[in-house]
C-alpha cells in the first residue's frame, strides 16, 4: 500500500512595511527631542520682544549697580554750593578732589591718598617701634581705628562696604583722577546727578530684591503650609492674612520707621551691629508676602493630591520634607512670575517713603530721595527741569522693564498659552 503524499502547507507570504519609509520614519523619530517647562518657557519668552529688551536692559542695570563704585564717577556726597549749584547737563572735565573745601594735595585725590599712605605708614612704624607690648598693642588699635576714618574715600563716599571699597582703590588705580563730566547736571547743593542716580539705583535696586526675599521666604512657607495642611488649620491661618490685609500698613511703616529713628532705638541696634536700612528692608518684606502667601496656597491645594505627593507619603516622608521638597519646587514658575511683579511694587512703596523722608535717609541715597530733592528744587522762577526728568526717567525704565518682564514669564509659563504665537 502506497503512502499518499502530504498535502503540503500554503506559504505565507508576508507583507512587510517598505524599508526606505521605515527608515525615514525612525529617523524623524530619532531627531525629535523633547523639551523640559523651562525650555519650553525660554523658547516662548524669546518671541516676546518687548519681554527680551527688558530682560537685557535689567541686566545692564544690574551689572552697572553692581559695579558702580568701579565706574568713573564723580562723587555722590561731595558739595559745592559755590560753583557746582543747580549747574545744567554739561560736558565740562572734572578732577577729582578739586575742590578747595576738600583741602586735597595738589587739588587731587592720587596726591591725597599718596600723602595719606606715606603718613600712615610713618606713624604705624613708629609705633611698632616701642618697646612694651601693652602700650604698643592700644596705640596700634587706636591708630588703625582713626586711619581709616580720616581715609580720603570718606569725604567722598559714604559707608563703604569692604567690596565697595576695594572697587573704588581699583577705580582710582585705572582711571587716575579723572571723571565722568555732569552729564546729568547737579542738584541744589552742588552734588553730581549722574553719580547720584547710579548710587540711588543701586540703593533702590537692593531694597527691591532684599525685600521681595524677605517676602518670597515667609510668604512661600506660610502659603504652603496652610495649603498642604489644609481644613482648620487652614481656616486659621487663611483668616489671619485676612486680618492683616485689613490693616493699613502705611501707618504701621510710618511708626516703625518713626520709632525705629529714635535716637535710643537706634543706640541699641549700633550695639548690635544693626544697621537702619537693614530694617527698613525686613519692615517692607513683611509687608508684600501676604498675596505670595495666598498664591502659593492656590498652588499647593491643587498638588497635594497629585501621584507623586501620594507617593512620597507612602514611603514615609515626613509633611515638612514633603511640603518643601517636593510641592514648592512645583510652584516656582507662579512664583517666579510674581516676584517680577513683587519687586517693582516694592521699589516704587520704597520711592514714595523716601519721598515723604521716612525712607532712605542722607547721605545714603534713592531714587525716591532723588525724586524728593527734585521736588524741593523746582521754582515757577527758574525750572531745573534735570533734577526731576534724570531720577524719574531712571525709576521709570526700571519699574516698566520689570513689569513687562513680569508679563512676559506669565505667558511663558502658562500652558494655556503654548499654542499661541
Amino acid at each position: 500500500m502506497s503512502e499518499s503524499p502530504s498535502p503540503s502547507l500554503p506559504s505565507r507570504q508576508t507583507e512587510g512595511p517598505d524599508e526606505a519609509a521605515l527608515s525615514r520614519i525612525l529617523q524623524e523619530s530619532r531627531e525629535i527631542r523633547g523639551v523640559s517647562l523651562w525650555q519650553d518657557a525660554w523658547r516662548r519668552l524669546r518671541r516676546n520682544r518687548a519681554a527680551m529688551a527688558s530682560l537685557v536692559f535689567l541686566v545692564i542695570l544690574m551689572l552697572a549697580a553692581i559695579f558702580t563704585p568701579l565706574l568713573p564717577l564723580q562723587s555722590p556726597i561731595d558739595k559745592d554750593l559755590n560753583n557746582r549749584r543747580f549747574l545744567p547737563p554739561n560736558f565740562d572735565s572734572v578732577v577729582m578732589g578739586s575742590r578747595e573745601g576738600l583741602k586735597f594735595e595738589d587739588g587731587r585725590l592720587t596726591a591725597q591718598l599718596a600723602k595719606y599712605h606715606a603718613s600712615v605708614e610713618q606713624e604705624r612704624s613708629e609705633i611698632l617701634a616701642i618697646d612694651d607690648p601693652v602700650e604698643r598693642a592700644e596705640k596700634l588699635d587706636a591708630f588703625e581705628k582713626r586711619a581709616s576714618v580720616e581715609h580720603p574715600f570718606n569725604q567722598l563716599w559714604n559707608q563703604l562696604g569692604p567690596v565697595a571699597f576695594t572697587m573704588c582703590r581699583v577705580r582710582v588705580a585705572i582711571f587716575g583722577d579723572w571723571a565722568v563730566p555732569s552729564l546729568f547736571g547737579t542738584d541744589k547743593l552742588g552734588r553730581d546727578l549722574l553719580s547720584r542716580v547710579f548710587w540711588g539705583s543701586r540703593v533702590s535696586l537692593v531694597v527691591g530684591i532684599v525685600a521681595t526675599i524677605v517676602s518670597l521666604i515667609i510668604g512661600v512657607s506660610y502659603g504652603a503650609i496652610a495649603g498642604y495642611l489644609g481644613g482648620t488649620v487652614d481656616a486659621i491661618m487663611m483668616r489671619i492674612v485676612d486680618m492683616l490685609y485689613s490693616i493699613p500698613f502705611i501707618f504701621v511703616v510710618i511708626f516703625l520707621v518713626t520709632f525705629l529713628g529714635e535716637d535710643s532705638v537706634k543706640k541699641i541696634l549700633d550695639q548690635y551691629g544693626i544697621e537702619q536700612i537693614t530694617i527698613f528692608y525686613i519692615i517692607i518684606g513683611a509687608i508684600y508676602w501676604l498675596t505670595m502667601s495666598r498664591v502659593v496656597r492656590g498652588q499647593v491645594l491643587s498638588l497635594r493630591h497629585e501621584q507623586f505627593v501620594e507617593a512620597a507619603r507612602t514611603v514615609g516622608a515626613s509633611p515638612g520634607r514633603i511640603i518643601f521638597r517636593h510641592v514648592v519646587p512645583n510652584t516656582l514658575g507662579v512664583v517666579i512670575v510674581y516676584l517680577t511683579l513683587t519687586i517693582p511694587s516694592v521699589m516704587l512703596f520704597e520711592a514714595f517713603l523716601s519721598f515723604l523722608g521716612l525712607g532712605v535717609s542722607p547721605p545714603d541715597v534713592s531714587l525716591g530721595l532723588l525724586l524728593n530733592d527734585g521736588v524741593e528744587a523746582l521754582s515757577i522762577v527758574k525750572l531745573f527741569w534735570w533734577v526731576v526728568v534724570f531720577p524719574g526717567a531712571a525709576l521709570a525704565l526700571t519699574l516698566f522693564a520689570l513689569n513687562f518682564l513680569g508679563d512676559g514669564l506669565r505667558d511663558a509659563l502658562d500652558p494655556k498659552m503654548k499654542n499661541r504665537s
